[in-house]
């Protein structure tokens, strides 16, 4: 009788953890004035080139951009679903946890592979680099969140010519016409990495090539600086921070706050979206141990809920007070999501399991039915 009792009160208190977690999620949505969305860096799949090397044991099974120096000296910045996410469990973990949390789309981090020349759909296909966006699209619950696309034209994977241009609409073509698929004024939002790598012609074959879709073109937007009569609608930032490559160099988080104050302006002919940088410090991509031998840079620390909180809302409060100047939308960028390398994250870790971060964006994403 006695473990029949125990059973039932185990029973009823799990009933009642299950009522009030669905009671919870019933009792907040979106606010739909709001459209907070993170960059997602697809660095964390595919195979390490350290892997084989008998020195260097962990990296057999490691990722592309994971490094020895992140294992031993950052330990804490490892998701807490492990170092890997190039499979459908573990996308879908991320996007239930980013859509609880209010975030309502990923700016996927997508590669041209071949760079400066011809498209070579195979190896684009099969890059590592572009696994997370067709792992999304796959996952069973991707519906509950919104996409879109941040070229990565920069250094190894530019794009030069019209006619490459317009080859990488028509292979994004499935991508842009997807029904979840991120609009600005009704048009698919197209984030460009490298504003100065543009190219108008490129351009206006890519809004040919929307329209001959069946879309009313696209909304292109440039990264740093890039003027309408080069072909872009929109501006925005990849993040904003200083130093990358001027040597080692401690800073506070909160610069990096006033430098995007500082940064945050657009125009009605321009409108900008702001970024709000979750964080910069890519020392473990740095050295001997690190990646590529990144040249070391400014990296900045003293960052806190608290101060991301106070980043975040002023980024809303900007939006607010500069309505002429933003997209309709009230579109915001989090730079980024999974940028561990650089010290730019905001999913879950070792270092933070609660999602404290998260927290953060799901007080002020979401609203009272």
């Amino acid at each position: 009788m006695k473990y029949l009792i125990i059973f039932a009160a185990v029973m009823l208190a799990g009933i009642m953890f299950c009522s009030g977690r669905i009671r919870k999620n019933s009792e907040k949505v979106r606010n739909p004035d709001l459209c907070i969305g993170a960059y997602y860096f697809d660095g964390w799949a595919g195979k390490n080139n350290l892997s084989g090397d008998p020195d260097q044991p962990w990296a057999e099974n490691a990722p592309l951009h994971l490094t020895r120096r992140m294992l031993e000296e950052f330990p804490e910045r490892e998701p807490v679903w492990g170092w890997r996410d190039d499979s459908l469990e573990i996308m879908e973990q991320q996007i239930d946890t980013a859509a609880d949390n209010g975030l309502a789309f990923f700016s996927f981090c997508w590669f041209w592979h071949d760079n400066k020349s011809s498209i070579n759909e195979n190896a684009i296909r099969d890059d590592p680099k572009n696994t997370g966006l067709d792992l999304f699209l796959k996952s069973g619950n991707s519906k509950r969140m919104q996409f879109c696309l941040m070229i990565a034209n920069h250094d190894w994977f530019e794009i030069t010519g019209p006619e490459n241009w317009e080859a990488a609409a028509q292979y994004l073509m499935p991508y842009l016409t997807h029904e979840q698929y991120l609009k600005i004024n009704g048009k698919p939002l197209v984030i460009i990495f490298n504003g100065a790598g543009g190219d108008k012609a490129g351009f206006d074959r890519m809004q040919k090539a929307a329209r001959d879709a069946g879309l009313p073109g696209l909304a292109i937007a440039c990264n740093w600086y890039g003027t309408p009569e080069q072909g872009y609608q929109y501006r925005t930032h990849y993040m904003i921070s200083y130093g990358y490559e001027d040597g080692a160099e401690k800073h506070s988080y909160a610069e990096l706050i006033t430098a995007a104050e500082n940064e945050w302006r657009g125009s009605s002919e321009q409108p900008y979206i702001p970024v709000v940088t979750a964080g910069f410090d890519k020392r473990p991509w740095e050295g001997p141990n690190g990646l590529f031998n990144k040249r070391e840079g400014w990296y900045y620390t003293g960052r806190t809920p608290a101060l991301f909180r106070q980043f975040l809302e002023k980024a809303v409060s900007w939006i607010k007070t500069h309505p002429e100047q933003t997209p309709d939308e009230h579109v915001i960028l989090i730079c980024a999501w999974n940028e561990y390398g650089e010290g730019a994250w905001i999913a879950p870790t070792k270092g933070d399991r609660n999602g404290e971060y998260l927290k953060v964006i799901r007080s002020l994403a979401m609203a009272d039915k």
